[in-house]
Parts: structure tokens; C-alpha cells; sequence
């Protein structure tokens, strides 16, 4: 598969969450006749309180970064796939271009993002090869949620 799908795909899956979400929320409200204006400082509907809830859970659900991928996962994807040539987090082909933060930031199209090294994984650039079609979408996103914590906390 390629970016675009997977992007695609992930939204279908949060559209998917947010509708259930709601769903579920309106099967808890009482049913009935709704419930006329009520003076001010009344409590309010059950059919509001069940709105309130889905709407909250909908924003929790795509103020979610895309990739929230495991980063112990792909620790071991990076060392099985990765390591030949970033061990360390260094670049033994191109030496200034390293999984530092700071060569990320300045030589990583997208900077420093796990959706740029998400990218960058997918679809190569330069010497590097192209994992897609060989790492599933989701090892390509624990690599890269990997890659970004691990440059954020330093490499060993």
C-alpha cells in the first residue's frame, strides 16, 4: 500500500470510531418526547448530557496524532530492518545525515515528524531503499514513532 492509503485508511477507521462513539452515546438517552424549554438552572436533558459525551469523545478521537505507533515494536523492526545502516542512530552511508533531531529536522523532507519518517520508510529517497510493500503500514508506523521518540530522547 502507499501513503495516501494508509492516510486514507486511518481516517476511515476515526470516522468509523467517532460514528460508533455516537451511536452508543444516543442508545443510552431515554427515549420519548423531547422535552420542552425549561426555565433557566434546570438540569438538563439526558438526550443533551449523551450529545455532550459524544461530542468530547469525537474530539478526543481525532485530536489524536495519525501515528500513535508502538514504539516497542518498532524497536525491533528498526533492528531487524534499520540497523545495517542507522545502528545508533547513525547513517553509514550518508555520515551528516543521521536519526539525530537535529540532522531530522534539517535534512528529512517534512522535518521532524513520524508522518516525514513514515514517509520517508514507505517510499526511500536517494540511497536509501523503499519499505513499503515490504513492512506492513503498521511496522512502518512503530518504526516511526520509534525513530521520533528515540531521537527526542537521544540515542545510546
Amino acid at each position: 500500500t502507499d501513503w495516501a492509503s494508509f492516510s486514507h485508511n486511518t481516517m476511515i477507521s476515526r470516522a468509523t470510531a467517532v460514528l460508533a462513539l455516537a451511536g452508543s452515546a444516543a442508545a443510552f438517552a431515554p427515549m420519548g418526547t423531547p422535552a420542552l424549554r425549561k426555565p433557566a438552572g434546570m438540569q438538563m436533558s439526558a438526550q443533551v448530557n449523551a450529545a455532550k459525551v459524544a461530542i468530547a469523545g469525537a474530539a478526543l478521537l481525532i485530536a489524536t496524532p495519525a501515528f500513535a505507533g508502538d514504539g516497542d515494536a518498532g524497536e525491533k523492526i528498526f533492528n531487524a530492518n534499520c540497523a545495517a545502516c542507522h545502528a545508533g542512530g547513525q547513517n553509514s552511508v550518508v555520515p551528516d545525515h543521521t536519526l539525530e533531531k537535529a540532522a531530522i529536522e534539517k535534512y528529512l523532507t517534512g522535518g521532524f515528524a513520524e508522518k516525514s519518517v513514515a514517509y520517508q520508510v514507505t517510499n526511500g529517497k536517494n540511497a536509501m531503499p523503499a519499505f513499503g510493500g515490504r513492512l506492513s503500514d503498521e511496522d512502518i508506523a512503530n518504526v516511526a514513532t520509534y525513530v521520533i521518540s528515540t531521537s527526542e530522547a537521544g540515542w545510546d
